[in-house]
């Protein structure tokens, strides 16, 4: 039987972090007089439990087995969503138990849907705790992501190992040393973010607040009306970018600090992304302009944001897309499936997998008009074997087929189609707004039954851990196996 020590151990250790965390918004209370004791206690019970695990497993083995790792993925999302919701709970806001866990899983998997109806009016600490949630989730699906998923051989991440006996691929000898790394370029993209905002007027608070979920990709604003509320122009180019910025592999970073200047031309992924960007762009700028038949009523920038925003997974807005007709409304539908590049914060079903995915296609369709041919899969200069084919469209599949099996709980809980098969889209795809009167671009999920928050709570995990991290702990064989 396997040894959880260490699960236990490292969970603690988080539950202490998130614990102390819970003291920057005290400050936040402090300087805008909304002091209570809602962090305070939060702050107090997430690091008691902490040290109770922490204490209690001090004698863990420091090496860790596949089954451990599958068990700490999962229950570290789960236990910071549940701690993370008691600010919201203890808050002036009085959220139910339900809200505030739902509030606190689209935070920290950088989802960005809200159940909080007027956030203009809301605590300014409780606007930075949503922030920090999708900024700590942002940094921990890219650790995630870069360190334990390749290992884990999920939905064919095993691609992008960065543990090889060719020492030319090898880029830090460590995982300790890689993640602290990856931590300072998080950190650096984060702070130059918050000044350029700031440089573009946007207050000290709000730079800082919006920065932070930017990068995460995750769409947390302190407005209703999203970056929309701004109207400035020099605030919708600076948030693109970092948008971008956060989507691109970390690894890439780390592979350009360390001498290989061209990577971010050179990479397969990052160039097919933003061959997506740019043409979902124009198309979708073009199809306004001859619905409207006027090229100075469609605002170039407006669609470039809302275009990068969804196919990212971030959900910030700046006008309310649904008022542009039903085939915008369609085409973003699909741009949130696709999402952005693995090992950044985006989310979706990757870029790499889209790539492989028609590459596999291509292939068959080539074997049909030559039958005896051999044709060889690859990924850039990797060879692809059947096994990592397979995992693959088994994702793929996965993927689909949760997302109609939530659509359907959800119609059948009394939700319309458009707000199903949306809400059912921006939960697995951690985008954030969905469609419809309720949760489109400028609503909230606040309206919804409390069973469908349960259930878009879930698959907001599931679609954030890949779904295989999630699902394989269900399955008796995987316990025995160990």
């Amino acid at each position: 039987m396997s040894n959880y020590k260490t699960v236990f151990f490292t969970l603690g250790l988080l539950q202490i972090i998130l614990g102390l965390s819970m003291i920057i918004p005290i400050f936040a209370q402090v300087m805008y007089d909304e002091l209570d004791a809602g962090f305070i206690g939060s702050g107090i019970i997430s690091i008691i439990f902490g040290m109770l695990f922490y204490l209690s497993n001090l004698d863990h083995d420091k090496r860790i087995n596949l089954q451990q790792a599958f068990l700490l993925t999962s229950l570290s999302w789960l236990s910071i969503a549940i701690f993370g919701s008691l600010p919201f709970i203890f808050s002036e806001l009085n959220l139910k138990v339900v809200d505030a866990f739902f509030e606190s899983m689209s935070g920290i998997t950088t989802t960005g849907s809200t159940i909080i109806e007027n956030l203009n009016e809301s605590p300014k600490s409780i606007l930075l705790w949503r922030a920090m949630l999708q900024w700590l989730g942002g940094i921990g699906i890219i650790v995630m992501a870069i360190t334990l998923m390749p290992i884990m051989n999920i939905g064919g991440m095993q691609l992008f190992k960065i543990s090889s006996s060719d020492t030319n691929e090898k880029i830090l000898p460590k995982t300790k040393e890689i993640a602290i790394r990856l931590m300072l370029i998080y950190l650096s993209l984060t702070i130059t973010c918050m000044v350029l905002y700031k440089l573009c007027g946007m207050s000290f608070f709000d730079s800082i607040t919006h920065s932070m979920t930017t990068i995460a990709t995750g769409g947390f604003s302190n407005y209703n009306e999203s970056i929309g509320y701004f109207n400035n122009e020099l605030i919708e180019i600076t948030s693109i970018i970092f948008i971008i910025s956060g989507s691109i592999p970390f690894i890439i970073y780390l592979k350009f600090l360390n001498g290989d200047r061209k990577v971010f031309i050179s990479d397969i992924q990052i160039r097919s992304f933003l061959k997506i960007l740019i043409i979902s762009t124009f198309i979708l700028f073009f199809y306004l302009v001859v619905k409207n038949k006027s090229f100075t009523d469609i605002s170039f920038l407006s669609v470039t944001f809302n275009v990068v925003s969804i196919l990212t997974g971030t959900g910030y807005v700046t006008e309310d897309f649904s008022m542009w007709g039903n085939f915008p409304l369609i085409f973003f539908l699909i741009l949130m499936f696709i999402g952005g590049c693995a090992g950044s914060t985006s989310c979706g079903v990757k870029i790499f997998r889209v790539q492989i995915l028609f590459y596999f296609f291509s292939n068959q369709i080539r074997k049909i008009i030559y039958p005896h041919g051999i044709f060889k899969l690859k990924y850039g200069k990797q060879n692809i074997n059947d096994k990592f084919m397979s995992s693959v469209i088994a994702f793929i599949y996965l993927y689909i087929l949760i997302f109609f099996m939530v659509t359907a709980l959800l119609s059948i809980n009394g939700l319309d189609f458009v707000t199903s098969i949306s809400a059912a889209a921006t939960s697995i795809s951690n985008v954030g707004p969905g469609l419809g009167e309720y949760i489109g671009p400028n609503g909230n999920f606040s309206q919804l039954p409390n069973i469908s928050k349960w259930i878009l709570s879930f698959t907001m995990m599931l679609g954030r851990l890949e779904i295989f991290a999630i699902l394989i702990l269900f399955l008796p064989a995987f316990w025995r196996k160990y």
